[in-house]
């Protein structure tokens, strides 16, 4: 059966402000799983706490700092910033951390870039190696939401994971961004669903709720657990109405 990980950045945030109380509407609403984004902007306190009460687990959230991998200068702090985000990790149960590749650097090849990103997930590999905690870079599209941004291109991000070559490293797989950008997820990732470590859904226009859009988001979840994917789905949309009113329907139209 399909796992629901909601996404409490914006699920539930149009009915409590507290981030505990956002686990506890999740868990009211028979969800699977919790994630978020930062960890750092969190009273980690009240989330151990609600998620010791409720007893969701939290699937991931994103290492930080965010910024550009594709720039061999930042990968000290950003390796720092990850040793804490795998202390975090630890503290709360998650087995997934997000990276972002960042934007196209201005006057850089996008070889020397590519190279640059591939070297600093390696590095990322060595810091995660035997901590059960896998690193996913996730990408983005460039069309609506990330404009200028480096890795659009989901067979790219996998090329890169290939170079790298390690089980610590994988994708996070956001359905909204590659059908946003015209790819057909069966096709982009034929062969290579092991290399998928969390999946996103979301519909389009709007990156509202599933069904409320134009977004086929079913049937290539249907293909990815067929074809071996065995993690989460992460409901990261804006809800178009009460998340506790909608989530149903969610659910339904997912699978």
């Amino acid at each position: 059966m399909m796992q629901l990980s909601a996404c409490i950045e914006w699920l539930f945030a149009d009915e409590a402000e507290d981030i505990g109380d956002r686990i506890r509407l999740a868990k009211a609403s028979d969800l699977d799983a919790v994630e978020f984004w930062f960890w750092s902007n969190k009273d980690l306190d009240a989330v151990a706490a609600a998620l010791s009460e409720t007893g969701l687990p939290l699937s991931g959230f994103v290492a930080e700092p965010i910024i550009p991998l594709t720039d061999p200068a930042n990968h000290a702090a950003f390796l720092e910033g990850l040793k804490r985000s795998v202390d975090v990790a630890r503290r709360l149960g998650a087995k997934v951390l997000i990276a972002q590749a960042g934007n196209d650097l201005p006057g850089v090849s996008r070889t020397d870039q590519r190279a640059a990103l591939t070297a600093c997930l390696a590095a990322s590999a060595d810091i995660l190696k035997g901590s059960g905690i896998r690193l996913g870079v996730e990408p983005l599209n460039t069309l609506i939401d990330h404009q200028g941004y480096f890795l659009p291109s989901t067979v790219e991000a996998l090329d890169i994971v290939d170079d790298v070559a390690r089980p610590e490293i994988g994708i996070v797989s956001d359905l909204y961004h590659s059908l946003v950008m015209g790819e057909v997820p069966e096709e982009v990732v034929a062969g290579r669903v092991d290399r998928i470590i969390h999946v996103h859904v979301a519909d389009h226009p709007g990156r509202n709720d599933p069904g409320t859009g134009n977004l086929d988001l079913k049937t290539p979840l249907a293909w990815l657990f067929a074809n071996g994917y065995s993690g989460r789905v992460g409901l990261e949309y804006r809800p178009a109405m009460p998340t506790s009113q909608g989530i149903e329907a969610v659910r339904r139209r997912l699978g």
